[in-house]
């Protein structure tokens, strides 16, 4: 759908979004915005640009009914709850019952009440020649908003699914509520060439206060089927006839780069075409011999003229994109939108009710709720830091719009409000915090029954550090409120002052809780988030104390920093390593804060320019801002950040190994080689890695918009293009620049897929975990298969990409 855009000057008021700044957003989006009371509602889930509405599209070939279901043989039933034959219309249905709670239940650490599962038995058949799954499916579910149901295969073949880590073969699909869905499972690369059961599964995640006590849906019209252009799962080359490009559009002054895979190879040039169908632009085809193999990139960098447009190559057209100054504005709004549908404790419309007043944590002998900020991704879970990071990020956005779009800028710093709340809530104030809980149910809000959960809490100087950081930024935040700006202050010197009497009883921290996302925090990133957190409170409060305390916990992370370059072709160095003794190399998987290296130091240099070590801070930021751009070139036409240098022997120290890996399986330490000589060898002893090495949990938004923020925080300090360009690039590899030519947020741009929202549902914004690899490989995969860990959805990933649009936008 093409939509007409505006223009909104200053002072303007259009139907109660004041706008301070000309921008350009479609008129539908806007309407949307403000129906929901401004994001005070969920934004309407638009479906038709989504990657299952196109693949229901595809021509099929070859169609063979799995079974007729009308007296059920072959199926079987495990679990709670029951199956049932079911007839409507004449045709026979396969009926899955499950309780949505169950008696005598044992609660613990990220349970569920159970699940009830329907199980075909396909007896070793090879379905090799089919290449999708299709089926109906039809949810009856009590007062339930957010409803889906999981579909598994196994295999017994050459290759067994699920594979070690129960990732292959599971798939959750998102559903609506009374009504019948037509959905599909694409199967190209998952091995199925013995295949010995097919199962349909339900989850009991408990009652929220509208659901009932029983889940139903009718399943049939099950088939598999051979279908035309399946999609790209993995490597680098885009599918057949596919322009992969950023479907939020492009800066008018930045770079803009697509890369195509046409089947008419007699095509030598591209067409940038407007909405009357004119020839705005043409360019050459440009075949390149790339480290990814070879690509065909389409280069439009020289056109600025603002507007709405398209790319043609041959017979291929893409769906219009903006090129103007505010392209990213939109996805600003709805990534909003998901964090504030992620709210515990508190009634979202459309989604839940207040929710969790029983996840209790209790010390001497003082008890608190553990609810509010918001839950940590498809699941209920909640941990403190990451509802710290993720306000962080919004006041960060909140400061960088303040003044040019202040409806944007006041809703912004609602919800950083929001979060903030909670970071304060936590606070026993003697320096222990309640600091996470893992939870996989609603709860009934009542204390004294089963499902109350405890949530840990202890006293950890990292933790301390980095929210008295975040505690004096946001002080400095907030203007109206004088006598919470006042309280910040005070609480953001007593965390610091906690953190600092623990740190000289512990020193490096007390990472003992295996669970929580600061875990893998190595040495030299504990010392510059110290150092991060007391250039904050210099700058708050001018006090030399803490301009001392930045520079002393800098002398340590800088002895961390490789000076000396390793390679005879690049020579790379800038990196850090875990600790002074300089064998680890500092690595993030799954979730990262990478970008605090460049936070504390270009803050020292903001903060102390006459220091006499101003000179080995800017140094510091140069060395690192080189390894960047250096290891990104690896990665070109995308350009999308590599994970970074490894050292052969890294799985050797096991400290260091099992802090950085949750759950790494048996064989991880041969693994590690392995998926090490899948990278780039550097020389004898290091390898630059595309994908981070690990094992179960995986996923990589997180990690490339970290080190994409330290890239701008650089590019910014420098005054380096290149380096913000960099930065820009991992904005447009994350909503379609990537070989798959999805956007990874739902709702964004096109091509997006669902995610995994287990309980909280679908919603507008979200983004997952991220792309992964397959097995020990070094290069992207991206299936529809739909689970945890990569494609959950996941509020740090909406964090990160808010903290580096804040840089850039």
């Amino acid at each position: 759908m093409i939509h007409k855009s505006i223009c909104l000057l200053t002072g303007m008021l259009l139907s109660g979004l004041p706008v301070l700044i000309a921008q350009t957003l479609p008129e539908a989006t806007l309407k949307e915005i403000r129906e929901t009371g401004t994001i005070h509602r969920p934004l309407p889930i638009d479906y038709s640009r989504s990657l299952e509405e196109a693949g229901l599209k595809k021509k099929v070939y070859l169609s063979s009914p799995l079974s007729s279901l009308s007296d059920l043989s072959g199926w079987s039933h495990r679990g709670i709850g029951d199956i049932q034959p079911a007839n409507r219309d004449g045709k026979g249905y396969l009926r899955l019952l499950m309780p949505t709670e169950v008696a005598d239940w044992k609660n613990a650490d990220h349970v569920t009440y159970g699940s009830s599962q329907a199980v075909f038995n396909v007896g070793g058949a090879n379905w090799e020649k089919y290449n999708r799954i299709l089926f109906r499916i039809y949810p009856d579910c009590e007062g339930s908003r957010n409803v889906h149901l999981n579909l598994y295969l196994t295999n017994d073949g050459a290759l067994k699914v699920p594979d070690e880590y129960g990732r292959e073969g599971s798939h959750e699909i998102n559903l609506i509520n009374r009504q019948w869905n037509t959905c599909y499972l694409e199967i190209t690369e998952m091995p199925r060439d013995k295949v010995t059961q097919l199962i349909f599964g339900a989850t009991a995640f408990g009652r929220d206060r509208t659901t009932g006590k029983e889940w139903k849906f009718d399943i049939g019209d099950i088939e598999l089927q051979q279908i035309a252009d399946p999609e790209i799962v993995s490597g680098w080359i885009p599918g057949k006839d596919r322009i992969v490009y950023s479907t939020s559009g492009y800066h008018p002054s930045r770079s803009k780069t697509a890369i195509l895979n046409l089947s008419d190879k007699r095509a030598q040039r591209f067409q940038i075409l407007d909405t009357s169908g004119k020839t705005v632009y043409e360019g050459k085809i440009e075949t390149r011999d790339t480290d990814l193999g070879i690509l065909s990139v389409l280069d439009f960098s020289p056109f600025t003229q603002e507007g709405e447009y398209r790319i043609q190559a041959g017979n291929i057209r893409t769906p219009f994109f903006p090129i103007g100054n505010n392209v990213w504005e939109s996805s600003i709004w709805k990534t909003l939108n998901f964090i504030f549908c992620e709210r515990c404790g508190y009634p979202v419309p459309e989604k839940h009710d207040y929710c969790h007043a029983d996840i209790l944590a209790t010390h001497n002998g003082r008890t608190l709720a553990y609810n509010g900020g918001w839950h940590d991704a498809g699941d209920m879970s909640q941990q403190s830091l990451q509802t710290g990071d993720v306000m962080f990020a919004l006041f960060e956005m909140a400061n960088k719009v303040k003044g040019k779009n202040e409806s944007l800028y006041y809703r912004l710093l609602e919800e950083a409000e929001w979060g903030l709340d909670f970071i304060l809530k936590c606070r026993f104030g003697d320096g222990y915090r309640a600091s996470s809980a893992g939870i996989a149910i609603w709860t009934d809000g009542m204390t004294g029954n089963e499902d109350d959960t405890p949530a840990r809490v202890h006293n950890n100087p990292f933790d301390n550090f980095l929210l008295a950081g975040m505690e004096a930024y946001a002080a400095s935040s907030i203007e109206k409120d004088a006598m919470q700006k006042e309280f910040l202050i005070r609480t953001a010197k007593e965390d610091f002052n906690f953190a600092l009497e623990e740190h000289g009883k512990s020193g490096y921290g007390n990472f003992r809780i295996f669970w929580e996302h600061s875990y893998n925090t190595s040495e030299s990133q504990y010392m510059a988030t110290a150092s991060w957190a007391a250039s904050q409170l210099y700058r708050l409060t001018g006090e030399t104390f803490y301009a001392e305390q930045a520079a002393s916990f800098m002398e340590y992370t800088l002895a961390c920093q490789r000076t000396e370059p390793l390679g005879d072709k690049d020579r790379i160095r800038g990196f850090f390593y875990r600790d002074k003794a300089r064998k680890v190399i500092t690595h993030f998987n799954h979730q990262s804060r990478e970008q605090v290296y460049m936070q504390a130091l270009v803050s020292l240099c903001e903060t102390q320019p006459r220091h006499p070590s101003f000179p080995a801070w800017k140094e510091a930021i140069s060395l690192y801002a080189d390894y960047l751009k250096k290891i990104t070139r690896y990665v070109q036409p995308y350009n999308m950040i590599p994970s970074g240098v490894y050292h052969i022997d890294e799985a050797k120290d096991s400290v260091s190994f099992y802090a950085q890996h949750l759950m790494p399986g048996k064989n991880a330490t041969e693994d590690y080689v392995r998926q090490l000589k899948k990278g780039i060898q550097l020389d004898k002893e290091h390898y630059l890695k595309i994908f981070p090495v690990w094992f179960s949990f995986r996923g990589n938004t997180a990690i490339h918009l970290a080190m994409g923020k330290a890239a701008a925080i650089c590019g910014n300090f420098l005054n380096d293009p290149e380096l913000l360009d960099i930065a820009e690039e991992q904005l447009r590899w994350t909503v379609g620049k990537n070989p798959f030519g999805q956007s990874l947020i739902y709702g964004e741009g096109h091509h997006y897929a669902q995610q995994y929202a287990a309980l909280p549902g679908e919603m507008v914004g979200e983004i997952p975990v991220g792309i992964q690899t397959k097995y020990n490989e070094d290069q992207p995969y991206w299936p529809q298969s739909n689970n945890a860990t990569y494609k959950e959805v996941w509020v740090t990933s909406a964090g990160k990409w808010l903290s580096l649009l804040s840089e850039i936008q």
